[in-house]
């Protein structure tokens, strides 16, 4: 019988408590034996709710539980690196949600931790394990649709709370470190390249002063992406990708539904849908992440690319700024 990693989750956060420890519940490789928030009644609350046999009232007690072996860490923005190191420091494997850090340099602080303990950490974009960006990866570069040209793609919610964390500048807020970072992730999967220049536009709230309007576009070696996110917009979300001969559209590229099959189009004169068996985004993103702990092989996104994402993140924001193309570095 497989032995599954044991997993310790720091915070309640929603998309923990709702989205992926429920899904890493059915995972055949991890095992959520922990939860911890600053508050020890939020916890106990969480852990009942969800079946964990263990709650802590501070996030230092859980990382000194000698049984976890792995952490997931969706606290906001700004105290992923934090705590990620410290969750290194004693020894345990970190998956951090997206974005991992505010900045490149410290995402570098990341980095020298993983090789300083030798641990895992891997960036939580679970889009890269979805069968449906597989496989759209796969058809972009069959040459199906020709050479591969442009992508597109929309991203937004409307969220005008000021107390929520995507609205607090100093949490990491905003639009672009919030879901811009995925259509630049998702471009840079597709084209398997790097963007070698940016141009960006935003436009922000002028009480909160968080992004709520950005747009940006991405040079690469062989095409060019566009993409446009907001937090003060209608709910939306779609994808294009665009070659010389077809088209691939992916109709939920972020939140894949994980209780219906999912669906691409692929149009090369006339249009076919692929239709995705029902599957779990966080389930999958959890199960490899757990595999290469026992397995001891590479997690499936080593924190370099981190640091890549990070670097297009940040010349989207220095070129809205200076009003010239950036190259990220």
């Amino acid at each position: 019988m497989r032995k599954k990693v044991k997993w310790g989750v720091l915070g309640v956060a929603k998309i923990a408590t709702v989205k992926v420890i429920p899904a890493m519940q059915q995972s055949e490789w991890s095992e959520v034996t922990a939860i911890a928030s600053r508050s020890v009644e939020k916890a106990q609350q969480a852990a009942s709710s969800l079946g964990i046999p263990k709650a802590y009232g501070s996030y230092e007690e859980l990382l000194s539980d000698p049984e976890i072996e792995a952490i997931y860490n969706p606290l906001p923005n700004h105290l992923h690196v934090p705590w990620s190191i410290r969750a290194a420091e004693a020894g345990k494997h970190v998956l951090c949600e997206k974005p991992i850090s505010l900045t490149v340099a410290e995402c570098r602080e990341l980095i020298a931790a993983r090789d300083q303990t030798g641990v895992k950490i891997e960036e939580a974009f679970m889009v890269r394990s979805h069968p449906q960006w597989i496989r759209a990866r796969a058809l972009a570069k069959s040459g199906e649709i020709g050479d591969l040209r442009a992508m597109m793609m929309a991203f937004s919610y409307n969220n005008r709370d000021p107390q929520n964390i995507r609205n607090i500048p100093d949490y990491g807020g905003g639009a672009l470190m919030d879901i811009g970072c995925y259509p630049i992730l998702l471009s840079r999967f597709v084209f398997a390249q790097e963007p070698t220049r940016v141009l960006g536009l935003l436009e922000r709230d002028p009480e909160m002063g968080t992004d709520r309007l950005t747009s940006g576009i991405l040079e690469f070696p062989s095409g060019q992406s566009v993409f446009t996110c907001s937090t003060q917009m209608v709910p939306y979300q779609r994808t294009q990708i665009l070659g010389t001969l077809g088209r691939i559209e992916v109709e939920i590229p972020v939140n894949a539904a994980p209780d219906r099959p999912q669906r691409i189009f692929v149009d090369t004169g006339e249009i076919r849908t692929e239709e995705f068996p029902i599957c779990n985004q966080y389930t999958l993103q959890g199960d490899e992440f757990s595999r290469a702990i026992r397995e001891g092989c590479e997690v499936p996104a080593p924190l370099e690319d981190a640091l890549r994402n990070m670097a297009v993140v940040e010349a989207v924001f220095r070129s809205a700024q200076t009003g010239k193309w950036e190259a990220p570095g």
